[in-house]
């Protein structure tokens, strides 16, 4: 069990640790001390579920609905440019600053269910999560017995747990210098290279399953 536990734990790890939209935005509210507690518990939250039902079956439904990974692919198409392109406002802007929480109480909620929105954006509109969750960490739990299925399934969610409090604590503990302007400018230009870049490689891909 120990041995099974571990095996989803690596696996996992080796899926989530390459630069993501879910990486990249928890990363971003890190350093501004932003809901990146919150972001984190999504993402792992999220991840877990996925995992989850690719071990318990949905990996196979998944790899045949090339209708249902068009949509998915196209929709983080396009959220992807969109997000690309504030991030690339956020570098062009005369007097970028970093956006501090507000004390008002509406505002505060505003700007919570904004994170909260994209964080479901970037983890449900990224088919890279549903190939490295469902398609391939699902592919291979399901290959085992039903009693070791559940240990490998915690053993890849604790992988991501585990990565997503570091990256939000590692950049909350360096927002000191992270937060300002400039760092804040190098950050977003950085995401939206990220944002771009993945976009354009779902876009390939998409292509290729519509062919």
């Amino acid at each position: 069990m120990l041995t099974t536990f571990v095996q989803g734990f690596f696996l996992s790890a080796a899926m989530i640790l390459p630069l993501g939209p879910q990486n990249a935005f928890v990363m971003q509210q890190g350093s501004r001390r932003q809901f990146h507690l919150m972001s984190a518990t999504l993402c792992a939250i999220s991840d877990g579920f996925l995992i989850g039902v690719g071990v318990f079956g949905g990996s196979a439904l998944l790899g045949q609905s090339t209708l249902l990974l068009q949509c998915v692919t196209w929709g983080g198409v396009v959220f992807l440019l969109w997000y690309g392109w504030g991030a690339f406002r956020a570098v062009l802007h005369a007097n970028v600053e970093l956006e501090q929480e507000q004390s008002d109480d509406s505002n505060a909620a505003k700007d919570r269910w904004r994170v909260i929105m994209i964080i479901f954006a970037v983890t449900w509109l990224n088919p890279h999560v549903y190939l490295d969750t469902i398609v391939i960490l699902g592919s291979i739990g399901s290959q085992l017995s039903p009693e070791l299925r559940l240990w490998f399934t915690f053993g890849a969610a604790s992988a991501s747990i585990s990565w997503f409090f570091a990256l939000a604590f590692l950049a909350a503990s360096f927002s000191s210098v992270l937060s300002k302007p400039r760092s804040q400018r190098i950050i977003n230009g950085f995401i939206c290279i990220v944002m771009w870049y993945i976009a354009w490689q779902l876009a390939k891909q998409g292509l290729i399953i519509s062919g």
